[in-house]
């Protein structure tokens, strides 16, 4: 088993300024983001804004069984995230920073931009556990603030992320990034966003690579060059 890179058996929040804790004073980045969505999703109405979608949404068929990769996103982040913050710290960092600057991104543009979809079956075409699933999630999930996607954009960065990680197999590595598309597909697939919302996702996902991983593209242009 591998050893990790940070004991964090000796933290407290009193110790969040040491060197080898600093680096989690990242993740209050997630606070923001919930106090934004939470101001967003309140103070945006629902169905308000511009409608996103397209003639290609119509022409994809609602399939429930995406709904595992969409909900299975969820793990897939925090495994990521304490994955990197035990193994790799470098990589945590950038992972963080590319999720914050996405969800900051993404805010400004619901705000400035608000927008809905409005792709969502009135009646599924089936009645069966996982349309029970996707029922619930809808519920608490509006279809309100939909473009870009993060789900889609969080993936990006997730993939992006493991595949810079040198302990991690390409076994691993194959497996993030198929699980990271099928997550992609179930956006659409289960009617929680227009083709548009992931498309849009992908400039975004740019900026936040760029600020994100500045530092390793830098050196790896320079080995190339040398």
């Amino acid at each position: 088993m591998k050893k990790p890179v940070v004991d964090y058996r000796g933290f407290s929040l009193r110790k969040l300024n040491d060197p080898k804790f600093s680096h989690l004073k990242l993740l209050f980045g997630w606070v923001v983001y919930f106090t934004l969505y939470f101001l967003t999703e309140n103070i945006i109405p629902n169905n308000s804004g511009f409608a996103i979608h397209c003639g290609l949404d119509y022409k994809i068929p609602f399939c429930e069984w995406f709904v595992l990769p969409y909900v299975g996103w969820y793990l897939l982040i925090v495994v990521s995230l304490l994955y990197f913050m035990f193994y790799n710290v470098e990589n945590f960092k950038r992972l963080q920073i590319f999720i914050i600057v996405t969800q900051i991104t993404a805010m400004v543009i619901y705000v400035i931009f608000p927008n809905y979809q409005p792709l969502r079956p009135d009646v599924y075409p089936r009645d069966n556990f996982l349309t029970d699933i996707v029922a619930l999630l809808q519920t608490a999930d509006t279809n309100s603030n939909v473009c870009p996607s993060l789900h889609v954009a969080y993936s990006i960065g997730i993939a992006s992320i493991w595949l810079k990680e040198k302990t991690a197999s390409w076994v691993t590595k194959s497996a993030v990034v198929v699980f990271c598309i099928l997550v992609c597909l179930s956006t659409v697939f289960i009617k929680q966003h227009s083709v548009i919302d992931g498309l849009v996702a992908i400039p975004v996902c740019v900026l936040a690579e760029g600020i994100s991983c500045f530092g390793y593209w830098k050196e790896k242009l320079k080995r190339s060059k040398n």
